[in-house]
Protein backbone atom coordinates (compact mmCIF):
# COMPACT_ATOMS: atom_id res chain seq x y z
CA UNK A 1 0.00 0.00 0.00
CA UNK A 2 1.31 3.43 -0.92
CA UNK A 3 1.62 5.72 2.10
CA UNK A 4 -0.74 8.68 2.27
CA UNK A 5 1.66 11.51 3.04
CA UNK A 6 1.34 15.26 3.51
CA UNK A 7 5.04 15.67 4.33
CA UNK A 8 8.03 13.53 3.41
CA UNK A 9 8.38 10.64 5.86
CA UNK A 10 11.88 9.57 6.88
CA UNK A 11 12.37 6.03 8.11
CA UNK A 12 15.66 5.88 9.97
CA UNK A 13 17.77 3.56 12.08
CA UNK A 14 20.86 4.14 14.20
CA UNK A 15 23.73 1.90 15.15
CA UNK A 16 25.48 3.13 18.29
CA UNK A 17 28.20 2.44 20.83
CA UNK A 18 25.52 1.38 23.33
CA UNK A 19 22.05 2.16 24.66
CA UNK A 20 22.78 4.97 27.14
CA UNK A 21 21.33 8.14 25.60
CA UNK A 22 23.61 10.49 27.55
CA UNK A 23 26.89 8.58 27.22
CA UNK A 24 26.76 6.61 23.99
CA UNK A 25 27.17 7.89 20.45
CA UNK A 26 25.99 7.14 16.91
CA UNK A 27 28.30 5.10 14.66
CA UNK A 28 25.97 4.71 11.68
CA UNK A 29 22.77 6.34 10.48
CA UNK A 30 20.65 5.21 7.58
CA UNK A 31 17.45 6.75 6.34
CA UNK A 32 14.87 6.17 3.68
CA UNK A 33 13.01 9.34 2.70
CA UNK A 34 9.60 8.71 1.17
CA UNK A 35 8.11 11.74 -0.60
CA UNK A 36 4.37 12.41 -0.96
CA UNK A 37 4.67 11.65 -4.68
CA UNK A 38 6.09 8.21 -3.90
CA UNK A 39 9.72 8.99 -4.68
CA UNK A 40 12.14 7.15 -2.38
CA UNK A 41 15.72 8.00 -1.40
CA UNK A 42 18.04 5.81 0.68
CA UNK A 43 21.15 7.20 2.34
CA UNK A 44 23.58 5.70 4.83
CA UNK A 45 26.56 7.18 6.60
CA UNK A 46 29.00 5.96 9.19
CA UNK A 47 30.02 8.30 11.96
CA UNK A 48 33.17 8.55 14.06
CA UNK A 49 31.74 8.48 17.61
CA UNK A 50 34.96 9.88 19.10
CA UNK A 51 34.79 7.20 21.79
CA UNK A 52 35.73 3.50 21.61
CA UNK A 53 33.10 1.10 20.30
CA UNK A 54 32.69 -1.64 22.93
CA UNK A 55 33.11 -5.25 21.72
CA UNK A 56 29.54 -6.05 22.75
CA UNK A 57 28.26 -3.31 20.44
CA UNK A 58 30.47 -4.48 17.57
CA UNK A 59 29.13 -8.00 18.10
CA UNK A 60 25.65 -6.68 17.27
CA UNK A 61 26.24 -4.32 14.32
CA UNK A 62 29.69 -5.42 13.14
CA UNK A 63 31.19 -1.91 13.14
CA UNK A 64 34.67 -1.52 14.66
CA UNK A 65 36.82 1.44 15.65
CA UNK A 66 38.91 0.94 12.50
CA UNK A 67 35.77 1.07 10.34
CA UNK A 68 34.92 4.61 11.51
CA UNK A 69 38.30 6.13 12.36
CA UNK A 70 38.36 8.17 9.12
CA UNK A 71 34.62 8.95 9.08
CA UNK A 72 33.22 12.39 9.94
CA UNK A 73 32.00 13.11 13.46
CA UNK A 74 28.32 13.77 14.07
CA UNK A 75 29.08 17.44 14.65
CA UNK A 76 30.62 17.65 11.18
CA UNK A 77 27.53 16.25 9.47
CA UNK A 78 24.82 17.55 11.84
CA UNK A 79 23.93 20.68 9.87
CA UNK A 80 23.72 18.81 6.58
CA UNK A 81 21.65 16.06 8.18
CA UNK A 82 19.27 18.57 9.75
CA UNK A 83 18.78 20.19 6.35
CA UNK A 84 17.96 16.81 4.78
CA UNK A 85 15.38 16.13 7.51
CA UNK A 86 13.83 19.60 7.41
CA UNK A 87 10.07 19.49 6.92
CA UNK A 88 9.96 15.72 7.32
CA UNK A 89 8.10 13.47 9.73
CA UNK A 90 10.05 10.57 11.25
CA UNK A 91 9.46 6.83 11.48
CA UNK A 92 11.38 3.89 12.83
CA UNK A 93 11.32 0.64 14.76
CA UNK A 94 11.58 1.27 18.53
CA UNK A 95 12.34 4.85 17.53
CA UNK A 96 10.25 6.54 20.22
CA UNK A 97 12.22 4.88 23.02
CA UNK A 98 15.70 5.02 21.53
CA UNK A 99 16.44 6.36 18.04
CA UNK A 100 14.56 9.67 18.32
CA UNK A 101 15.93 10.54 21.80
CA UNK A 102 19.45 9.55 20.70
CA UNK A 103 19.24 11.62 17.52
CA UNK A 104 17.88 14.61 19.46
CA UNK A 105 20.72 14.27 21.96
CA UNK A 106 23.36 14.21 19.23
CA UNK A 107 21.91 17.34 17.59
CA UNK A 108 21.98 19.12 20.96
CA UNK A 109 25.58 18.06 21.58
CA UNK A 110 26.50 19.36 18.12
CA UNK A 111 24.81 22.69 18.84
CA UNK A 112 22.37 22.30 15.93
CA UNK A 113 18.82 23.50 16.56
CA UNK A 114 16.68 20.67 15.21
CA UNK A 115 13.19 21.16 16.61
CA UNK A 116 11.66 17.72 17.16
CA UNK A 117 8.40 19.27 18.38
CA UNK A 118 7.49 20.23 14.81
CA UNK A 119 7.47 16.61 13.63
CA UNK A 120 5.14 13.66 13.77
CA UNK A 121 6.59 10.30 14.82
CA UNK A 122 5.51 6.85 13.73
CA UNK A 123 6.97 3.91 15.65
CA UNK A 124 6.34 0.74 13.65
CA UNK A 125 7.35 -1.39 16.64
CA UNK A 126 4.54 0.03 18.76
CA UNK A 127 2.01 -0.74 16.01
CA UNK A 128 3.49 -4.22 15.72
CA UNK A 129 3.44 -4.83 19.47
CA UNK A 130 -0.15 -3.67 19.74
CA UNK A 131 -1.10 -6.01 16.92
CA UNK A 132 1.30 -8.96 17.14
CA UNK A 133 3.91 -8.55 19.96
CA UNK A 134 7.24 -9.52 18.29
CA UNK A 135 10.62 -8.29 16.90
CA UNK A 136 11.62 -6.62 13.61
CA UNK A 137 12.83 -9.93 12.13
CA UNK A 138 9.53 -11.57 13.09
CA UNK A 139 7.57 -8.57 11.84
CA UNK A 140 9.34 -8.74 8.49
CA UNK A 141 8.63 -12.46 8.17
CA UNK A 142 5.04 -12.10 9.38
CA UNK A 143 3.99 -9.10 7.28
CA UNK A 144 6.27 -9.34 4.25
CA UNK A 145 6.90 -13.10 4.12
CA UNK A 146 10.62 -12.44 3.79
CA UNK A 147 13.71 -13.24 5.83
CA UNK A 148 15.56 -10.18 7.09
CA UNK A 149 19.11 -10.51 5.78
CA UNK A 150 21.87 -8.46 7.44
CA UNK A 151 19.77 -7.76 10.54
CA UNK A 152 21.30 -4.97 12.67
CA UNK A 153 22.68 -3.32 9.58
CA UNK A 154 21.19 0.17 9.75
CA UNK A 155 20.23 0.19 6.07
CA UNK A 156 18.66 -3.29 6.09
CA UNK A 157 16.67 -2.50 9.25
CA UNK A 158 15.54 0.84 7.83
CA UNK A 159 14.26 -0.61 4.55
CA UNK A 160 12.60 -3.52 6.36
CA UNK A 161 10.81 -1.10 8.69
CA UNK A 162 9.42 0.82 5.70
CA UNK A 163 8.17 -2.39 4.08
CA UNK A 164 6.59 -3.57 7.35
CA UNK A 165 4.59 -0.34 7.75
CA UNK A 166 3.21 -0.60 4.22
CA UNK A 167 2.26 -4.22 4.85
CA UNK A 168 0.63 -3.31 8.18
CA UNK A 169 -1.57 -0.82 6.36
CA UNK A 170 -2.53 -3.52 3.86
CA UNK A 171 -3.30 -6.07 6.58
CA UNK A 172 -5.34 -3.98 9.05
CA UNK A 173 -8.38 -2.17 7.56
CA UNK A 174 -8.79 -0.21 10.81
CA UNK A 175 -5.23 1.14 10.59
CA UNK A 176 -5.70 4.51 8.92
CA UNK A 177 -3.23 5.48 6.19
CA UNK A 178 -2.57 8.85 7.74
CA UNK A 179 0.71 9.83 9.38
CA UNK A 180 -0.95 12.13 11.92
CA UNK A 181 -3.28 9.33 13.07
CA UNK A 182 -0.46 6.76 13.17
CA UNK A 183 1.65 9.21 15.14
CA UNK A 184 -0.98 10.17 17.72
CA UNK A 185 -2.80 6.87 18.21
CA UNK A 186 -0.02 4.33 17.78
CA UNK A 187 3.38 5.98 18.04
CA UNK A 188 3.11 8.92 20.40
CA UNK A 189 5.31 9.51 23.40
CA UNK A 190 2.11 9.34 25.45
CA UNK A 191 2.17 12.29 27.84
CA UNK A 192 5.94 12.83 27.92
CA UNK A 193 7.20 16.39 28.08
CA UNK A 194 10.80 15.37 27.37
CA UNK A 195 11.87 12.36 25.33
CA UNK A 196 13.19 10.46 28.35
CA UNK A 197 9.90 10.87 30.20
CA UNK A 198 11.42 12.54 33.26
CA UNK A 199 8.59 15.06 33.02
CA UNK A 200 5.02 14.25 31.95
CA UNK A 201 1.79 16.18 31.55
CA UNK A 202 -0.86 15.51 34.19
CA UNK A 203 -4.59 15.40 33.48
CA UNK A 204 -4.68 19.21 33.49
CA UNK A 205 -1.82 19.56 31.03
CA UNK A 206 0.66 20.69 33.70
CA UNK A 207 4.26 19.49 33.57
CA UNK A 208 5.01 17.29 36.59
CA UNK A 209 8.00 15.24 37.69
CA UNK A 210 7.86 11.58 36.75
CA UNK A 211 10.67 10.34 39.00
CA UNK A 212 12.28 10.75 42.39
CA UNK A 213 11.09 12.47 45.54
CA UNK A 214 9.05 15.05 43.62
CA UNK A 215 7.19 12.58 41.43
CA UNK A 216 3.73 13.93 40.63
CA UNK A 217 4.52 17.49 41.70
CA UNK A 218 4.43 20.38 39.21
CA UNK A 219 7.89 21.21 37.87
CA UNK A 220 7.26 24.95 38.22
CA UNK A 221 6.27 24.51 41.86
CA UNK A 222 9.42 22.58 42.71
CA UNK A 223 11.66 25.06 40.90
CA UNK A 224 10.04 27.91 42.80
CA UNK A 225 10.23 26.30 46.26
CA UNK A 226 13.49 24.43 45.82
CA UNK A 227 15.72 26.33 43.33
CA UNK A 228 18.69 24.08 44.10
CA UNK A 229 16.87 21.17 42.45
CA UNK A 230 17.36 22.85 39.08
CA UNK A 231 21.13 23.05 39.65
CA UNK A 232 21.18 19.42 40.80
CA UNK A 233 19.50 18.24 37.62
CA UNK A 234 21.63 20.42 35.35
CA UNK A 235 24.78 18.97 36.94
CA UNK A 236 23.39 15.43 36.92
CA UNK A 237 23.55 12.60 34.40
CA UNK A 238 20.35 13.54 32.58
CA UNK A 239 19.89 13.76 28.80
CA UNK A 240 20.52 17.17 27.24
CA UNK A 241 16.94 17.18 25.97
CA UNK A 242 15.67 16.78 29.56
CA UNK A 243 17.87 19.66 30.71
CA UNK A 244 16.71 21.77 27.76
CA UNK A 245 13.05 21.21 28.66
CA UNK A 246 13.73 21.95 32.33
CA UNK A 247 15.44 25.21 31.40
CA UNK A 248 12.53 26.25 29.16
CA UNK A 249 10.08 25.68 32.01
CA UNK A 250 12.29 27.63 34.41
CA UNK A 251 12.68 30.59 32.02
CA UNK A 252 8.95 30.58 31.31
CA UNK A 253 8.14 30.76 35.01
CA UNK A 254 10.74 33.47 35.65
CA UNK A 255 9.22 35.62 32.89
CA UNK A 256 5.58 35.01 33.79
Amino acid sequence: MKLNLRNPLVFFDLETTGINITRDRIVEISFLKVHPNGKEEVRSRRINPEIPIPPQATAIHGITDDDVKDCPTFKQVARSLADQLEGCDLAGFNSSRFDVPMLAEEFLRAGVDFDMSKRKFVDVQIIFHKKEQRTLEAAYAFYCNKKLENAHSAEADTIATYEVLKSQLDRYPDLENDIEVLSKEYSSFNNNVDFAGRFVYDEKGVEVFNFGKHKGRPVSEVLKNEPSYYAWMMDGDFPLNTKQVLTKIRLREMNS
